[in-house]
């Protein structure tokens, strides 16, 4: 008999061999689980309200290709609905725009096929580790100041909370996915730096094939709408043509 009050896992895998096989080592490391074949039937779960908090979904193992809605369908779904619940991005390793789309609708993490087990399972308590620290930081309960500051950076009256995945500004408070708040570390910690879009693919996405970085653009577009006051005149993440982008803490 499952417990009630341990995490629930939605797995949204087409394939039957491999669906059945997470399911059993979910359970086996003491999740609860769901699983969905199919896209369409996925996101009338994913998007269906929940009564009672205890079925309130943890996390979501999400494969790319799948019959009706895909998974880039159903992660932009959740996004624009507001439900931030963690998304690791099953991707195939031949085709690296799968990650980038993934990343660009609002996945979390990603895993590309065939995978190891052990590094799906540690990757998914990273995501849940992420998520109990925001449940943790009500205005109550605020999360803990660390001496140094690590993970909070602060610029033009924002501050980004690496810890709780938010980004502060003065009339709004953001979400951030895991790749959102891995991409602006990566520019803080290289403050005034020319940050290449090879860098990117490689140091914070970890794609190494030769793909279409225009992911990358786009994905700028959307943090320029988080960090500046005119995202049509940016002034604190520059493009630097033909290279990349430099951030600029006071431009």
């Amino acid at each position: 008999m499952s417990d009630s009050t341990a995490p629930l896992i939605v797995l949204v895998e087409d394939e039957e061999h491999l669906a059945q096989g997470l399911l059993y080592n979910l359970q086996a490391e003491g999740y609860r689980t769901h699983h969905e074949a199919d896209g369409d039937a996925a996101l009338a779960y994913l998007l269906a309200p929940k009564a009672d908090t205890a079925e309130n979904i943890a996390a979501i193992v999400l494969d790319c290709m799948l019959p009706g809605a895909d998974g880039f369908t159903i992660v932009r779904a959740l996004r624009e609905a507001q439900r931030y619940t963690p998304v690791l991005l099953l991707t195939a390793r031949s085709r690296p725009e799968d990650v980038l789309e993934g990343i660009e609708a609002g996945a979390d993490d990603y895993l590309a096929k065939p995978f190891d087990l052990n590094i799906l399972l540690v990757r998914l308590k990273s995501l849940l580790r992420r998520t109990a620290w925001q449940n943790a930081a009500t205005p109550e309960t605020p999360p803990p100041v660390l001496a140094d500051q690590s993970d909070e950076y602060s610029f033009n009256h924002r501050t980004i909370r690496f810890d709780t995945l938010e980004l502060i500004a003065p009339n709004r408070t953001t979400h951030l996915t895991l790749m959102e708040a891995d991409l602006l570390r990566h520019f803080t910690e290289r403050e005034g730096q020319i940050v290449s879009r090879k860098q990117i693919l490689e140091e914070v996405w970890r794609v190494h094939e030769d793909t279409d970085t225009r992911a990358i653009d786009n994905f700028i577009v959307r943090l320029r709408r988080y960090i500046e006051d005119d995202p049509s005149d940016p002034q604190h993440l520059v493009t630097v043509r033909g290279i990349g982008y430099r951030f600029l803490a006071n431009p």
